[in-house]
């Protein structure tokens, strides 16, 4: 029988119980956390900027506007969530059994909510560019907020409950000290797996096909008629070209979301990540939490208001009585 050192355990005290260090040399290790933790401050920065923007300007209290704000909240916590997979990079767990169980619970609430939000905004760039005259009436404030609280209370519930029975027994599952081992009742996994990752990743893949099929049919149209339109149809045309700008904007961050988050689901499909490497889940984990770190860049680069508030924020004056009023579209 090999005999294991003390330098590769994760506890070198605990020969007998202790789990040993996995992965790759620790120069490699540490690039990763340095990586790791540089995307997650950024992120935690960014997406609060997105948070204080649409929370303070009154201007900005829109439908579209209120499901960013959900987005961005899972996003800020996506930051904190990328700090706890990267403390289990080297197979070692020092935080107890419970907080493993926690964390792992943390991770699918935060990942259900932000694929539910997604579905929202493909929802809402549908409504709106294939049925404008409708959106005011279907899309309302109220029905935005109920669905995102949806969108929060389904992943908190059926994760509890798929994962009852390691929180009420954590660490049942470890076959050795510093393991962070969560085994899901299969039948929970699988309805899981259908409806926070299959059915809304098609509705939202099928929803923006069809809102970018519409959206090229709408710009050929305006291009051949805008030299013909009157003022008052003038308006209309850059009303639906502020729509069509929004759909642009939401598609790429909805694109972006299905390129950053497919490799981490189907690493959690085939259950083959016991056979990745330190450098292969470090990627993986950075791909998924990269995503939160671009939305609010991606919001930057389409959204005039969102730059400005940013200077608005960075340079305290929000911080002035009725500054909630300033004009900031």
């Amino acid at each position: 029988m090999e005999t294991l050192e003390g330098s590769e355990l994760c506890f070198p005290q605990l020969l007998n119980t202790s789990c040993r260090k996995i992965g790759g040399a620790h120069f490699e290790t540490m690039l990763i956390n340095i990586l790791l933790s540089s995307i997650s401050l950024i992120t935690a920065v960014l997406n609060l900027l997105v948070i204080i923007s649409i929370s303070h300007f009154k201007q900005l209290h829109t439908p579209t506007n209120f499901i960013l704000l959900s987005l961005a909240v899972s996003d800020f916590f996506m930051g904190f969530v990328m700090c706890f997979q990267m403390m289990y990079l080297d197979g070692c767990w020092f935080f107890g059994d419970l907080m493993c169980a926690f964390g792992q619970y943390l991770v699918y609430v935060v990942t259900s909510a932000s694929v539910g939000t997604m579905v929202i905004i493909s929802v809402d760039r549908y409504v709106a560019i294939c049925h404008p005259l409708h959106y005011s009436t279907k899309v309302t404030e109220k029905r935005v907020i109920v669905c995102i609280c949806l969108c929060w209370i389904w992943p908190l519930i059926i994760q509890g409950l798929s994962l009852i029975d390691v929180l009420e027994q954590p660490g049942r599952y470890n076959s050795c000290v510093g393991e962070c081992i969560i085994v899901v009742n299969y039948i929970a996994g699988f309805v899981d797996l259908i409806f926070t990752f299959i059915v809304p990743i098609t509705v939202i893949v099928v929803l923006y096909m069809r809102v970018f099929v519409v959206a090229v049919s709408q710009a050929r149209a305006m291009r051949s008629h805008i030299a013909a339109v009157t003022l008052q149809k003038s308006v209309k045309v850059t009303a639906k070209k502020s729509e069509m700008k929004a759909a642009r904007a939401l598609g790429v961050v909805v694109v972006v979301f299905l390129i950053c988050i497919c490799p981490y689901y189907c690493v959690a499909i085939t259950g083959q990540d016991n056979l990745l490497n330190v450098s292969s889940v470090g990627l993986i984990i950075c791909l998924l939490c990269l995503n939160s770190c671009l939305n609010p860049m991606i919001y930057a680069f389409f959204y005039p208001w969102f730059r400005k508030s940013i200077k608005l924020i960075v340079t305290l004056k929000i911080l002035q009585p009725d500054s909630c009023e300033t004009n900031i579209l």
